[in-house]
């Protein structure tokens, strides 16, 4: 089996390509995985080749050159994040829409080539961000896809291509709406969403961290461990149980920035939780503002989906997995 993981640098493509290396088969064994990103990914130690590379998604010459390779199957991780695409609208939509559907056109082209021999499974990291306020208490499946900001909109727009493309018979296609992932490791980078992890990753190493909104916003979240889990179970799943509707909203844990920061007092103490310093962001506030609350996602569950149950569990494994069991303060 032949695996292509685009968006390989970031935070998920790398822990994904290292769960995949250190267990070498996705349903089946795997014979050769590319990583490819804007900056070369780092290739874990695997026993099976692994190609690193870096490419332009929003340059369809490189696409069909990373699909003409025939992957079996194909994680599509790579994007403009939240912040940087409502900042740099020309940007998002070159990364987002235009390299989504250079992706999935070159997969058709080398389908048809094929005549029908070539059917990748295809999972595409689309995120909650396509839905828009007004909101019922529990979002659904079912509930429209109205996105207040441009990365939702490039995102929902990439959930269509992938559902048309997999009507057609082009590919088999599983869209994963990701909640936020947290608590992410390294630097802050430039999505909205951003400072939900801050708070909790930085006291957590004796640091101070910015809160841009206020105590009551309310967010749904998911480890990087569940969302490692996520791709695996959308690449191996009987996709025939999903019919024609191709995207899932993923489960979480939803919970108030106040009950975040209650949960680090819990693992963690009051000394952390001093370290965080309000300091308003209008446009963090605004953007954050138009997405969704909590999901009802019993159709994710029923597929097999599944992801912690409090934001205490969401700490603990970072504590685990990045800071070897301890913490600073």
């Amino acid at each position: 089996m032949k695996i292509l993981v685009t968006g390989a640098a970031g935070m998920i493509g790398r822990k994904l390509c290292e769960r995949l290396a250190r267990e070498g088969k996705l349903g089946k064994p795997i014979t050769a995985m590319h990583m490819v990103d804007v900056v070369e990914p780092k290739a874990p130690q695997a026993g099976f080749s692994i190609k690193t590379g870096t490419a332009d998604i929003s340059n369809d010459a490189a696409v069909r050159a990373l699909v003409a390779e025939k992957p079996d199957t194909i994680f599509h991780l790579a994007a403009i994040v939240s912040g940087e695409a409502e900042r740099d609208f020309d940007k998002g939509y070159a990364v987002n829409f235009d390299g989504t559907r250079f992706l999935f056109d070159a997969v058709r082209r080398e389908h048809q080539a094929s005549r029908g021999a070539y059917k990748p499974r295809l999972v595409y990291a689309s995120s909650a961000a396509v839905f828009g306020a007004p909101f019922p208490e529990g979002i659904t499946d079912e509930f429209h896809l109205t996105p207040l900001t441009s990365y939702g909109t490039q995102k929902a727009i990439g959930e269509l291509l992938l559902a048309d493309h997999s009507r057609r018979g082009f590919f088999d296609g599983v869209g994963l709406r990701f909640p936020t992932i947290c608590v992410r490791p390294g630097r802050p980078n430039a999505a909205a969403s951003g400072f939900f992890s801050n708070i909790i990753r930085e006291p957590l190493v004796g640091k101070e961290a910015v809160l841009p909104v206020s105590d009551q916003v309310r967010h749904s979240h998911a480890s990087p461990r569940a969302a490692v889990e996520f791709c695996i179970h959308a690449a191996t799943m009987d996709t025939s149980k999903m019919g024609w509707r191709r995207s899932l909203t993923m489960p979480g844990v939803s919970v108030t920035v106040a009950e975040q920061i209650e949960a680090l007092r819990r693992v963690a103490g009051d000394k952390a939780v001093a370290l965080i310093r309000r300091e308003p962001d209008e446009l963090v506030e605004r953007i954050v503002g138009g997405w969704p609350e909590k999901f009802v996602t019993r159709r994710a569950k029923e597929l097999g989906f599944k992801a912690e149950d409090s934001f205490d569990a969401i700490i603990r494994a970072h504590i685990e997995d990045e800071l070897g069991g301890r913490v600073a303060v």
